[in-house]
């Protein structure tokens, strides 16, 4: 019998360690800005919660506390500009990966039914379709995929890895397209309240949806705008015959978010001024980075939002990735995202001001 680790691709960051330890031996150490792990610390208001409710002895539910799920829907409303949401259009999640890697399963997908994602994108889209045995492929615009067989089909606004942003009438005219054939659509959103030169629109907003959740959700974390990667919090939002019967599956798979974790939540949506600061400390950083690596001779493309600089010298990723390794730089290598991008790297901008800085100078 196969392994189910037989249908996976090798693990990509595996690939990196050679060079992860060339910029490790930099007298000034390494400036890792391969992966966007925060590093700053979790807002005090968001710590206190989690500690006040860590008398948790009891099991907590998959669908979380009133709570938690009035805290979701009011930060939709107000940050998202959605309408009408109800507790049945949310769930929350135990981060926002593990869905993307279990969702085809948990929809029942398989073999001769295809998942679709954008050709540069987070490679856990391939991997959640590799799991259910399902078929996938890549698209430039998902409105010229053929619609056959087609059960999923991702979207990534703001995108990891190139930080594009597509814009309230593209996103309208992907929706309309989907609902047409049929076609359940996933927006993975979990960088939209980092935008820097566009302002990204959820699908969630009425402009797009044209009032109706039907045959849409919508996934978001607090890993990035909160800090929270180590807390392991997310959630889906939209339409309820959809989240529905995720619920009963994640019940019956006791994927619950932890009690602690949950009052956590509450507290970090109630509050966008935490979200503001990071915001500030993020921009400095970008700009920084940005102006070094211009000045060194990269491009920068696309990048308008998210937290990451993509970034190419018109030559193969890996001799870019072994170039700032000698500086002590690490990076991703595009072409970890897909084909498409072989020539391009992705820098992260999560590291500590000192590491920036430390950065800067050595380009």
């Amino acid at each position: 019998m196969s392994a189910v680790s037989d249908r996976l691709p090798t693990f990509p960051w595996d690939k990196l360690e050679p060079y992860k330890k060339t910029a490790a031996a930099h007298p000034d150490g390494i400036v890792d800005l391969s992966v966007g792990t925060p590093v700053d610390p979790v807002p005090e208001l968001i710590q206190k919660a989690l500690i006040d409710a860590a008398d948790s002895p009891g099991y907590p539910t998959v669908w979380g506390t009133p709570a938690l799920r009035d805290a979701i829907t009011g930060w939709l409303e107000r940050r998202l500009g959605a309408r009408e949401v109800t507790h049945r259009h949310v769930l929350p999640i135990v981060g926002s990966k593990e869905l993307v890697a279990w969702l085809p399963t948990q929809l029942g997908l398989g073999p001769g039914d295809k998942v679709a994602y954008p050709r540069l994108a987070y490679p856990t889209y391939e991997v959640g379709a590799r799991l259910a045995r399902a078929d996938y492929e890549v698209y430039d615009d998902p409105t010229e995929l053929d619609p056959e067989g087609l059960k999923l089909l991702w979207l990534n606004s703001p995108s990891n890895p190139t930080g594009k942003v597509l814009s309230k009438a593209e996103l309208t005219r992907i929706v309309a397209w989907a609902r047409e054939h049929g076609v359940l659509l996933f927006s993975d959103e979990c960088y939209l309240e980092l935008g820097w030169e566009a302002d990204p629109v959820s699908v969630l907003h009425p402009d797009v949806n044209g009032g109706s959740y039907d045959g849409i959700v919508a996934v978001h974390s607090l890993s990035k705008r909160s800090n929270l990667a180590g807390y392991r919090a997310a959630f889906l939002a939209g339409d309820p015959a959809v989240l529905g019967p995720l619920l009963e599956i994640r019940k019956h798979g006791g994927m619950m978010t932890s009690a602690p974790t949950q009052a956590a939540v509450v507290a970090a949506l109630g509050d966008d001024e935490h979200v503001q600061a990071q915001r500030e400390r993020y921009a400095a950083r970008r700009e920084a980075l940005r102006e070094a690596l211009v000045k060194h001779g990269f491009r920068i493309e696309h990048s308008e939002a998210s937290l990451y600089l993509w970034a190419t010298r018109d030559e193969s990723c890996w001799d870019t990735v072994a170039h700032l390794a000698e500086l002590g730089i690490l990076v991703a290598p595009g072409d970890f995202y897909g084909e498409a991008g072989k020539t391009y790297v992705r820098v992260a901008f999560t590291a500590t001001d000192e590491r920036v800085r430390a950065a800067v100078e050595r380009l």
